[in-house]
This record gives structure tokens, C-alpha cells and sequence, in this order.
């Protein structure tokens, strides 16, 4: 939970970026409205999330402002690559992996945030073609199987992602401030796979997208982690044979102690 104060220090921080991304944009704004189109200007409160030594989470606030009525839908999607589902079966009283399913691409995490209920106010046609909630988030498995088959294991993935807490079984809530300026917090879980996040914003007036902006986010590993990672990436059989000695000089030690004690 945040404390009162920090929520403050947060609100000031929000007012502030908000009013220096507005100015740095008018022109932007100026011009879209002279075309006749509903510009819809937004930003992160940082736009790079460090996972150091005891990372444990993190949030960050998106907002921004319309210049036009309607509603604002925001989805963060993470790096994809493909990934196997694959189905236990109980062979001789063992439990083994029987049946798999390759899904290519999928994104390693995704979240949404709406002003409102998406039913209430976005066209089934528009949540489809932007992927908007994770019934309209297109994953196909890359062999061609029966519709059953590949519901039944989509269903699966996406309770694993769910379990992980990297696809979110909920929505989040995007809040106005007044009639045209909206913020919400991205919160990510302390295993957030890293790589560049796409946050989606869209503007919604009488169920279509009037107008929408994308925006980058990185997830990184800092410190003396990353460097250890890179250093098994790079040389991945020292790597291993360094963890080994590592491994049973810390069980002589431990020995050692236990036995003078």
C-alpha cells in the first residue's frame, strides 16, 4: 500500500509531468484540432523499470489528456515469443506431460485499464481488431488442431500467465481528473519478464477509436544480476562450471562449521 505522503509526492509528480508534457505538445494538440481529429496526448511517470538485487515489483503511472469526449481503454503488452502448453496425463501412476500446443506469438505479459466497462461503451468489432481484454488477445497455436483442442489449451495458457500474475485477471481502472485529463498506475509483478513493453492508449467515442498512441517501456535488469546474466549468456559453460565449484565450496563450508560446532 501507499502511504498518504508518498501518494502525494506521487500526485505533485503526476501534475507536474503533466503539465510539462502538455506544454511540450501544444502545438501537437493545435494542430490535430484545426484537422478536426480528437487528439489524445499521454506519457509514463518513467519509461524504463530497473530490476536490481531484491526487486520486488513496480509501478508506474500513466496519464495524459483528451481534447475530446469519450473514454480511455489502456493495454500494456509485453515482448512476445512462442510458448508450449502442454497437458498432464497420469501414466502408471506417474504424472507426465502427454499432450503440448505451440502458440506463436504470445506476449510474456498483458494488462488492461478502462474509465468504464468495456461492454458498456467499445464495439465487439473495435476490442477484436485492437486486441483489447484477454477474450479479444489473439493467440493461435502455430499447428492447425480442432477449434475444441486449441480453445481448450488457449484457456490453459492463459490460466498459467494468470497464476504467474503476469496477465491480469481483472481490469484496472483508469481514473479522470476533471473532464479531460486521466491517469492510472501499471503495477508489475517482481517477475516481470524483461524486454521492451508497448502501452497502448486509445481514445473511444460511440464504441470506435477516434484516437490512439503508443508508447514504449523497458524492462531491464541493473546491477550485479544483469551482469551475472549476461556473463551465463555469454559464456554459458564457465558459467556452469563456476556455479558447481560455487555449489560445493559452499557445502564444504557448511560442513566445515557444523562440525566445529
Amino acid at each position: 500500500m501507499i502511504d498518504g505522503r508518498r501518494q502525494r509526492r506521487l500526485w505533485r509528480r503526476v501534475a507536474q509531468l503533466i503539465a510539462g508534457f502538455l506544454g511540450a505538445n501544444a502545438l501537437v494538440v493545435a494542430w490535430l484540432s484545426v484537422c478536426g481529429a480528437q487528439p489524445l496526448v499521454a506519457d509514463l511517470s518513467r519509461h524504463l523499470v530497473a530490476i536490481t538485487t531484491g526487486f520486488t515489483g513496480a509501478e508506474v503511472v500513466l496519464f495524459g489528456a483528451t481534447d475530446g469526449a469519450g473514454d480511455v481503454a489502456v493495454v500494456v503488452t509485453g515482448p512476445r515469443s512462442g510458448v508450449t502448453v502442454r497437458r498432464k496425463n497420469r501414466v502408471a501412476g506417474i504424472w507426465v506431460n502427454t499432450l503440448g500446443l505451440h502458440f506463436d506469438p504470445v506476449p510474456a505479459f498483458y494488462a488492461v485499464a478502462t474509465s468504464k466497462p468495456l461492454e458498456t461503451f467499445v464495439n465487439p468489432s473495435v476490442l477484436e481488431r485492437h486486441q483489447i481484454g484477454l477474450e479479444h488477445l489473439r493467440l493461435e497455436p502455430v499447428e492447425p488442431v480442432a477449434r475444441d483442442k486449441a480453445v481448450e489449451f488457449r484457456d490453459a495458457l492463459i490460466r498459467n500467465m494468470q497464476r504467474q500474475k503476469l496477465y491480469g485477471s481483472s481490469l484496472g481502472q483508469v481514473a479522470f481528473l476533471g473532464d479531460k485529463l486521466f491517469r492510472t498506475s501499471l503495477l508489475f509483478p517482481a517477475n516481470v519478464p524483461t524486454g521492451l513493453y508497448t502501452v497502448g492508449v486509445f481514445l473511444i467515442t460511440n464504441g470506435n477509436v477516434v484516437s490512439a498512441q503508443t508508447t514504449p517501456l523497458a524492462v531491464s535488469k541493473i546491477g550485479v544480476s544483469d551482469e551475472i546474466f549476461e556473463f551465463s549468456q555469454r559464456q554459458p559453460l564457465l558459467y556452469g562450471v563456476l556455479a558447481v565449484i560455487g555449489a560445493v565450496f559452499a557445502g564444504w563450508l557448511a560442513g566445515t562449521l557444523l562440525r566445529k560446532s
